[in-house]
């Protein structure tokens, strides 16, 4: 039988022998596909009022949750943010704290 190597067609429900040997991903992940935020147990909130718009905090977004448009940063995708704090870290205004619970 054929291996699948688009991970969007396996899931709980495919039997062993679809999955690839070694459990191999051929394709990409497709992160989108997926609302991984909802594993965030500290959530990232921005203070519009300390945001100076220098960007810093985009790159080092491991899930590229912080979106950019038009030079301008926008407010979080909270879908996919997983709540690492990095942005936080790297705010050097401030403008980013981490909340609990939200």
């Amino acid at each position: 039988m054929a291996q699948v190597s688009d991970l969007s067609k396996i899931n709980e429900k495919s039997p062993y022998y679809d999955i690839t040997k070694g459990n191999q991903i051929y394709g990409g992940g497709g992160a989108k596909e997926f609302h991984t935020g909802e594993w965030r147990t500290q959530t990232p909130v921005i203070d519009w009022n300390k945001c100076t718009q220098c960007l810093l905090c985009t790159p080092v977004c491991p899930d590229s949750s912080i979106p950019v448009k038009d030079g301008k940063r926008q407010d979080f995708d909270y879908d996919h943010c997983k709540g690492c704090g990095i942005c936080a870290n790297v705010c050097s205004f401030g403008a980013i704290c981490m909340k609990e619970g939200i």
